[in-house]
């Protein structure tokens, strides 16, 4: 368990044993590399408010002793799961270059975990070094707090260490730099975790691991006493998460690119961040991963995949759950996923709420735009924030007239029917409520988006300078993107 070290406040949490309370069953022991090096490069002390730390009295040392040289804890679980790939099963996957470090309760009273990456190798690492590329971290470090920042549900990152190593990747110019990092989220379990287990036909131990699931991440479904309807309660749960979780990604323009079940967090948390990509302009087939040829994972695919992935969780956890009712369940997907989608999307639009069917037509006449006419995703509602006034209620050609003018003749068209559209949105709204719509305008659509361009140009003064100042000032910006750039 855990070795304090009382000047460490990092090492002074109260770690719970949660995971190993219920069996070694779901995972191995492992050690942590030892690095030549150890260099923090980014800590997050938002998190450690989190955890009821004062960032003041946690030293870069104290970050540096914990989650570079793993010193004052043991012991480390490299956790096992399997998982569909790319729609093909694959049951050799487990944690191969992290694990967990830690648990801990938050000031909210919810369970976290510590999870590494980068931290060296596992039994599953098939034969990599279990190693990170500190671009690989830097990506990651910034899509999670980007993520956050819009309003994400999403993992952070706790730190980031540079440790010294040459790495040789395929997909980078190597060698690259080595870093690891810790990954601050709900939980690491799966749902590629719970399909191993069908597929060692343990029935006990998916009862087991669903008991402690619900028992930390889903107090409502804890609350049942009926063993049938606490499943369900749990499962009805992780589908609406899921399927908010799904609205986030799309309203804010975001591709995850590599939707594997073992990418799916049985908490209906985003994490795992690789090849992933905001996009610049709307487009329902852009690919953030190169290696995916099909465009399997593109923009527009992610909630079906999502909602195909719940449907393939069916299979381990029918063992326990009936199977008919979580079919009943899951056909609510789409359902939910577009009242998560449509309200995140009316933000966008300055709407609190509108009537059925002018909520639906707006949004959609909207994505048409988007999809016909060469402006940017957000370039177009961080305009529509800057020039939006009240007015526009009473004669729709004041709306986006400046726009109108500098338009081609066939997108003035297209424009035209969409001011149409949001002009007959706004008649339905009050004098107050068209008050209101300015500001949550502004505090919906963020002045700066991470797109790759940005990551590239903060990259290279790393790598050719050793210049952090880039990257600080672009994370600076992810973390605050609603205001003026």
């Amino acid at each position: 368990m855990t070795v304090a070290t009382q000047a460490n406040p990092l090492l002074s949490l109260d770690y719970v044993p949660a995971l190993e309370s219920i069996g070694d069953d779901y995972y191995d022991e492992v050690a942590a590399a030892d690095f030549p090096q150890t260099l923090l490069r980014f800590r997050n002390d938002a998190v450690l408010q989190r955890l009821g730390l004062d960032p003041t009295a946690v030293s870069d040392d104290h970050f540096v002793e914990a989650f570079g040289q793993f010193q004052g804890r043991s012991p480390f679980l490299a956790l096992r799961y399997h998982g569909y790939q790319f729609g093909a099963y694959n049951a050799f996957l487990g944690d191969g270059r992290g694990f967990l470090y830690g648990q801990v309760i938050g000031q909210d009273d919810h369970l976290y975990d510590f999870g590494t990456k980068g931290s060296g190798t596992t039994p599953y690492s098939r034969g990599g070094d279990g190693r990170l590329t500190l671009k690989g971290g830097v990506r990651e470090v910034l899509a999670a707090e980007a993520l956050h920042a819009l309003g994400v549900r999403t993992s952070r990152t706790l730190s980031m260490i540079e440790t010294g190593e040459q790495l040789f990747r395929g997909d980078e110019p190597s060698p690259t730099r080595s870093a690891v990092m810790v990954r601050f989220s709900r939980s690491h379990i799966r749902f590629g975790t719970f399909e191993r287990l069908d597929y060692l036909d343990r029935t006990d131990l998916i009862q087991r691991l669903l008991e402690h699931v619900i028992e930390y991440y889903y107090p409502a479904a804890q609350s049942v006493s009926d063993r049938d309807e606490r499943y369900l309660q749990f499962y009805r749960e992780l589908v609406e998460r899921t399927a908010e979780l799904a609205a986030q990604w799309m309203s804010v323009g975001f591709c995850h690119a590599v939707l594997n079940t073992d990418n799916m967090s049985i908490t209906g948390e985003s994490f795992d961040y690789g090849p992933y990509a905001f996009f610049d302009q709307y487009d329902p087939k852009f690919t953030a991963a190169y290696f995916d040829y099909s465009s399997r994972y593109c923009y527009r695919n992610q909630p079906a995949i999502c909602q195909l992935n719940l449907r393939m969780l069916q299979k381990p956890l029918k063992r326990v759950i009936p199977e008919t009712e979580m079919t009943s369940i899951l056909d609510q997907f789409e359902d939910k996923y577009w009242q998560f989608y449509s309200q995140r999307m009316l933000h966008k639009l300055g709407f609190e709420s509108l009537p059925e069917p002018l909520a639906s037509d707006l949004i959609n006449q909207t994505l048409d735009l988007l999809n016909s006419v060469m402006v940017g995703y957000h370039d177009f509602f961080r305009s529509l924030a800057g020039q939006f006034s009240p007015d526009w209620a009473n004669d729709d050609v004041t709306i986006f007239d400046t726009t109108m003018q500098a338009s081609d003749a066939g997108a003035q068209v297209l424009l035209e029917q969409w001011r149409q559209h949001y002009r007959q949105a706004l008649k339905t709204q009050s004098a107050d409520e068209l008050a209101q719509m300015s500001q949550r305008l502004r505090q919906t659509n963020p002045q700066t988006v991470l797109l790759r361009p940005e990551i590239e140009a903060i990259w290279e003064p790393i790598v050719v300078e050793n210049d952090w100042e880039p990257f600080y000032a672009l994370l600076q910006r992810v973390q605050h993107p609603f205001a003026a750039s």
